[in-house]
């Protein structure tokens, strides 16, 4: 008994030991006054490279770190709760001292360029719930004591180079919720009792170099939602009992090294993403993931699985996306697909599969991508194929399909591809493909078509390449080719072409590829050709060409087999130039040491030639030589200047660079992919903004002439103003007005943070609206800007905002849609259906502008750890109140917080998934201007007397609570906003 209380005395002692330690601890925290916080940051500002420039602000001599840059303190004890360093690209190293800051909460110096080690002084900060150290270049071993932080919710140590293993002692941290280490060097297996933590919800380990395999234990972690280990070495067998991991949302295993069957018991799993993608997967597809209602995403492909396809998949039909390719699965492709009605995605190329195509997937109207390529099926393409209106790509090359192509194919209208390459079709090319007018690629290479290159073909702008060789065309090249100004790959050889190479290709300046070999073309090469200057390959061989080769740079760079097999065309002065050859016959003997009529001619001729060859050639080394660039868009000369307003811009290319001490780099304010932005003073002291585009590459190029072409011919006070440009051989010049104060995002989410209050973030959001209302109501033709994002909202001094950065703008004709393979655009800002389907019209803006009144909304970053600022605002609202989304900065300036409702609610619009359900800019511009408060006297030369009464209208309609009809302008899609407002939000505003 003794013994048992001495045992029990041992616990009490120790217990006494800790309350005495934790004491004198609080005592340390607690005596830690404002002084000595002061001190704690100033020497984490010191360990950083530049924290002198970027945390100017931090003063030793200052009484109080609260009002500091990236700092929050509790209102009541002063004490630093929370510093937010991101985005300042800090570099240097994390100091320890920041162990000495023992109730801060959140931590954040994401997206910097902070190295060295991760402080295992960190681990003191006790109190820490957010922790997010993303995007630097962190190295060495995660520390161990992390483990200590027990209030952790949040970790993110993503994109870093840290290395080693992932602690295990991660498991005992009984808060965590959040845990990302994707795209580091950790190594070794995945800790066994990490799969026992009770809270985690997100589990990101993509791209490191884990290995090891992966146990039934995971399926321990009951609150898991996302479970990503892609671009891994983990190895072996899946578990047998991954069926049992229920709470799982998001399973990606793909890119791993995992082998042996899918476990059969898969099929109980309920997420909506199953990747498993590229690995070593045999045996066949379990019918029961027939039965896993719940996905919309299911890749198997590049694995090596065979039989067939279980017909049960067609079952799923809440799926989106059917990734098989690169198996070996055999047999039919299932006539139930054709159930699959929300299918976008259907990708089987690279397989053994054998029969017809279903015509039942003609069913499947909403497909946007149909590859069936690298397969054994036969027959024709189904007819009704044509139905499928949404399809962007069509590709079925290097199969046995057979029979005609038929013209109905110009009802895909949206199609930007299609190949029905190295089959066995017949028949001619039907003039109908030239309908098909948002074409990018056409290929019908390898094929059995006869008859004539369809000239209608010519009227496909968009087009990029054709691929016609390999058939058994013939007649003459259209000469309506030369239309096809963004024409890359023109590929006619193999066929039966005839007639002359029509002059007109050479307005082909964006050509890089063109073979017209084994035809039977004739005349002469055509001098014209001379301008494709971007030209890579050329191969004119093996026909009736004549003359002689063109003395051009761009002919001379291709070897002779370029034009070999051509017995009329002179190619080098050992050929015979244009002498047609002779069929043999008897010559008569000649006497003895004489020589005949011919062969004296023979001997005058070659020496004329010879003699004038070497002339040439002596005059020609002559001369200097001129190197021409890859782009004609590149002056060759002098640098060219254009000024459109004196005193707005450098009057000469000497002054530019001379404002610019030759464009040092303490100018530069700005850097992007393809350019960097100066500012500087004019003599008469007018600040301006210069922009480099570098014109090494074809895409900078055209974002310059896009640039000029748009902004040449518009001009809006919410624009920003084309001052002049010049080219160079060192680059592209565009001159704009400075803008004083940068861009929106650099105010929300970057180095400035100013805290922009309500009224001046409205002011901001019509004025960008007015701005893209404009382009898309008043410009002819219209102009879809494709990029809308708060980068590219800049504000003037008065913080007037002014749309800018038009490098990727499109002309749009009336009542057309454009469709391209290339999705352009900002990740977050892109709309859905475009990128989708590739269809771009004014309302991909519209969608873009929303996500900026969320960003204006909220504070936060369109797409913020992988997070979708929309997809946070709905989940937010689900049974709460606007509270839960707006910023409480925007919340405190606000005096009507109707405003605040009404702004979220057209925001929310703006971003409907269906193009047709949300407004034009330029309902959306009155929108705004209802909802700016009336300025008061002197302040603005209007009042509220003076609104126009189409703005009147709007400011009535918004105060109205209920959903009567109310005349829109013609542009808001037929029902009211207020109603499509009740549609957007579904009451839960209230």
């Amino acid at each position: 008994m003794a013994g048992g209380l001495q045992w029990a005395a041992v616990p009490i002692v120790s217990w006494i030991a800790a309350l005495v330690f934790l004491s004198s601890w609080s005592s340390v925290a607690l005596a830690m006054s404002l002084s000595d916080q002061v001190r704690t940051l100033v020497n984490l500002k010191s360990a950083f490279v530049n924290g002198e420039r970027e945390l100017h602000g931090w003063d030793i001599g200052s009484q109080s770190p609260c009002g500091w840059m990236g700092v929050t303190c509790n209102n009541v004890t002063f004490e630093v709760t929370a510093l937010n360093l991101s985005d300042l690209a800090l570099g240097g190293e994390i100091s320890p001292s920041v162990g000495l800051l023992s109730s801060l909460q959140t931590l954040d110096l994401s997206q910097n360029n902070i190295s060295g080690q991760l402080p295992v002084e960190i681990c003191n900060c006790t109190s820490l719930i957010y922790l997010d150290l993303s995007g630097n270049n962190l190295n060495g071993e995660i520390p161990y004591l992390l483990s200590q932080l027990q209030q952790l919710d949040t970790l993110n140590l993503r994109n870093n180079k840290l290395s080693g293993p992932i602690p295990s002692s991660f498991a005992s941290l009984s808060n965590l919720r959040h845990l990302d280490m994707q795209i580091n060097n950790l190594s070794g297996p995945i800790p066994p009792l990490l799969y026992w933590s009770e809270t985690l919800q997100y589990l990101m380990l993509k791209s490191n170099q884990l290995t090891g395999g992966l146990s039934d234990d995971m399926c321990k972690l009951t609150q898991l939602a996302y479970f990503n280990v892609r671009e891994n070495k983990l190895s072996g067998p899946l578990p047998a009992g991954i069926g049992n991991c229920t709470s799982f949302q998001i399973l990606d295993l793909s890119y791993n090294n995992f082998s042996g069957e899918i476990p059969y018991n898969i099929g109980y799993l309920q997420v909506s993403t199953l990747s498993l993608e590229s690995n070593m997967l045999t045996g066949g597809i379990p019918d029961v993931l027939g039965l896993m209602q719940a996905l919309v995403i299911l890749d198997l492909s590049n694995n090596q699985l065979h039989g067939e396809i279980p017909p049960i998949l067609g079952n799923l039909t809440s799926l989106t996306k059917l990734y098989l390719y690169n198996n070996n699965i055999t047999g039919p492709i299932p006539m139930e697909f054709g159930n699959m009605s929300r299918l976008n995605y259907l990708e089987l190329s690279g397989n053994g599969l054998t029969g017809e195509i279903p015509s039942e997937l003609s069913y499947l109207t909403g497909l946007f991508e149909l590859d069936l390529s690298d397969n054994q099926l036969s027959g024709s393409i189904p007819e009704n194929i044509s139905s499928l209106t949404a399809l962007n790509i069509l590709n079925v090359h290097g199969n046995q399909l057979s029979g005609s192509i038929s013209p109905e194919l110009q009802q895909l209208t949206n199609l930007t591809l299609l190949n029905l390459s190295s089959n066995h079709f017949t028949g001619s090319v039907p003039e109908e493909i030239g309908m098909i007018v948002n074409l990018d690629i056409l290929d019908l290479s390898h094929n059995n078509l006869s008859g004539q290159v369809p000239s209608s073909i010519s009227t496909l702008e968009h087009l990029l390449t054709i691929d016609l060789h390999g058939n058994k065309l013939n007649g003459t090249i259209p000469m309506a080719f030369g239309n096809l100004k963004s024409l890359n790959i023109l590929d006619l050889s193999h066929n039966r072409i005839q007639g002359p190479i029509p002059p007109e290709l050479g307005q082909l300046l964006e050509l890089q590829y063109l073979d017209l070999s084994y035809n039977n073309l004739s005349g002469p090469i055509p001098v014209p050709l001379k301008e494709c200057f971007s030209l890579k390959h050329l191969n004119l061989s093996y026909n009736h060409l004549s003359g002689t080769i063109p003395r051009d740079q761009v002919f001379s760079k291709f070897p002779p087999s370029s034009y070999t097999g051509n017995p009329l065309l002179c190619i080098n002065s050992n050929s015979s130039c244009g002498m047609v050859p002779q069929q043999p016959r008897v010559i008569a003997p000649q006497p003895p040491g004489t020589l005949g009529v011919s062969a004296t001619w023979g001997i005058t001729i070659s020496a004329l030639c010879l003699l004038a060859l070497l002339t040439i050639v002596a005059i020609r080394y002559a001369q200097p030589r001129v190197f021409l660039k890859t782009s004609n868009k590149t002056s060759q000369g002098p640098p060219s200047f254009v000024i459109f307003h004196l005193g707005m811009a450098p009057q000469s290319y000497e002054e530019m660079m001379r404002v610019t001490e030759n464009l040092s780099e303490k100018y530069v304010i700005g850097r992007g992919g393809s350019s960097t932005v100066y500012r500087c003073s004019l003599k008469n002291g007018h600040p301006i903004a210069i922009k480099k585009l570098y014109n090494q590459f074809a895409q900078n190029v055209h974002e310059f002439e896009t640039e000029l072409k748009t902004l040449g011919n518009i001009k809006h006070r919410n624009l920003v103003t084309l001052r002049g440009y010049s080219m160079s051989s060192i680059g592209n010049f565009l001159f704009y007005d400075y803008m004083e104060n940068g861009s929106l995002y650099d105010h929300l989410h970057g180095h400035v943070k100013n805290k922009l209050d309500w009224n001046i973030r409205l002011k901001i959001a019509a004025g960008a609206a007015q701005g893209l209302a404009y382009l898309h109501r008043d410009c002819k033709p219209q102009v879809v800007h494709r990029d809308v994002k708060s980068c590219n909202i800049l504000l003037d001094a008065d913080m007037e905002a002014h749309v800018a950065d038009f490098g990727i703008a499109k002309n749009i004709q009336p009542a057309r849609t454009h469709t391209s393979t290339h999705v352009l655009g900002t990740i977050g800002y892109i709309d859905p259906e475009y990128a989708q389907t590739s269809r771009l019209n004014e309302k991909s803006d519209v969608y873009s502008f929303g996500i900026v009144l969320l960003e204006l909304l909220t504070n936060k970053m369109a797409v913020d750890d992988e997070v979708n600022l929309l997809d946070w605002v709905m989940s937010k609202l689900e049974g709460k109140t606007i509270q839960d989304v707006i910023d409480t900065h925007v919340r405190a300036t606000c005096h009507d917080l109707d405003a605040l409702e009404k702004t979220l609610k057209l925001a929310l619009l703006c971003s409907k998934l269906n193009p047709s359900h949300r407004p034009s800019m330029y309902d959306v511009s009155q929108v705004l201007l209802s909802l700016l408060p009336i300025p008061s006297e002197g302040e603005y030369p209007t009042s509220k007397a003076s609104l126009t009464a189409n703005q009147r209208r709007y400011v009535d309609m918004y105060s109205t609570k209920h959903t009567e009809a109310i005349s829109l302008s013609n542009s808001s899609s037929g029902d009211t906003l207020l109603y499509q407002f009740k549609e957007v939000i579904s009451g839960k505003l209230s």
